[in-house]
């Protein structure tokens, strides 16, 4: 404490103080005051020397503790049960280390999935990248034409399916960053829904792939047809989510499957089905198909597992859910549900 400047020139001065009081006292009233006048301010002096040191040990502390946890050191809990202004700054230090305890947690576990995140990535492009270097040897030799179309041919496809997989990865960064705001607006489901077949027509003619889309607008009160139902969503975002259902549903369908939609209005949400009659999914698989770069056992051997994943990622932005339900052998449906009221 005699290290301490401050509390050094307080006890100097109290002391010169006192003396200076006692002295007059003497003075004055004779031995007796002087006596007392001594006794007093020494006694105060001592109340107040053991005062400021206990206020000076808790600041020391304090301190310590800080540079504990500046250091990066585990710091123990300081709070306590006694008034003041020192319990108050002592109780607000302890929440802002827990805070930056807890956000130094966040950001190793954002760092631990950034880079397996990067791992999946590496691993995903790594193979039509690869495919495509073997390509470009073998052209360099080839001589026959049509195995040279062939070979090209081969190299669309890895350059079609790498394109899909960045711009996929892209968007879901952008959504995680929160640097896209979704902007609902009301929108005819037709038209939504016609917006997100249009690109699969051909493909679905190619595999003979019946296609049929019903309305149901039970719940509602009016005369409007069925397919008049409204829908509040982000017009563009939702499209990309519906799609990569589809696209997902199509995948796992042989020559020859069905696919349906059905768009029902509840008094609850507006919900969009769409079911096919592929291969279905495990019943292992179904609490992990939205998961990011997860691969069922039944999924195509091109399936890179985040179509799903970024479609999952749209809707519940938009603060809807999507309910799958699968039996293996008969089919999978996918219920995209936007609620009338937020839950």
């Amino acid at each position: 404490m005699l290290k301490n400047k401050d509390f050094k020139i307080l006890i100097i001065a109290a002391a010169v103080f006192t003396v200076a009081a006692s002295v007059c006292g003497y003075v004055i009233c004779g031995i007796a005051a002087f006596i007392l006048l001594m006794l007093l301010g020494f006694g105060l002096l001592c109340v107040f020397a053991i005062l400021t040191k206990r206020r000076y040990d808790d600041i020391d502390a304090l301190n310590i503790y800080l540079v504990k946890v500046l250091a990066g050191d585990e710091a123990p809990g300081i709070l306590d049960q006694e008034e003041g202004e020192l319990s108050l700054l002592k109780t607000n230090i302890y929440k802002a280390t827990s805070t930056l305890n807890y956000q130094k947690e966040l950001l190793s576990k954002d760092k631990v999935a950034l880079a397996g995140a990067i791992a999946d990535i590496s691993h995903q492009l790594k193979t039509p990248l690869t495919s495509m270097i073997v390509m470009n040897d073998l052209l360099k030799t080839e001589e026959d034409k049509e195995k040279r179309v062939q070979f090209l041919q081969t190299q669309s496809n890895q350059l079609n399916r790498m394109n899909w997989l960045i711009q996929t990865l892209l968007k879901l960064s952008k959504i995680d960053a929160g640097t896209i705001t979704m902007k609902p607006e009301e929108v005819k489901a037709e038209a939504l829904i016609q917006e997100v077949i249009k690109p699969f027509e051909i493909q679905m003619e190619l595999k003979n792939i019946s296609y049929s889309c019903k309305y149901s607008a039970d719940s509602r009160y009016d005369n409007a047809p069925a397919n008049d139902i409204d829908i509040k969503c982000d017009i563009n975002w939702t499209v990309e989510a519906l799609q990569n259902i589809v696209k997902n549903c199509i995948e796992h369908m042989d020559d020859g499957g069905a696919l349906s939609i059905n768009v029902n209005d509840t008094n609850i949400y507006k919900e969009i089905s769409i079911e096919d009659s592929g291969c279905g999914i495990a019943e292992e698989d179904l609490p992990h198909i939205f998961e990011r770069f997860y691969k069922g056992k039944n999924a195509g051997k091109d399936s890179v597992g985040i179509g799903l994943a970024l479609a999952k990622t749209i809707i519940t932005g938009q603060h809807g859910d999507i309910i799958v339900e699968s039996t293996e052998g008969e089919g999978t449906r996918f219920s995209v549900r936007f609620y009338k009221t937020i839950i």
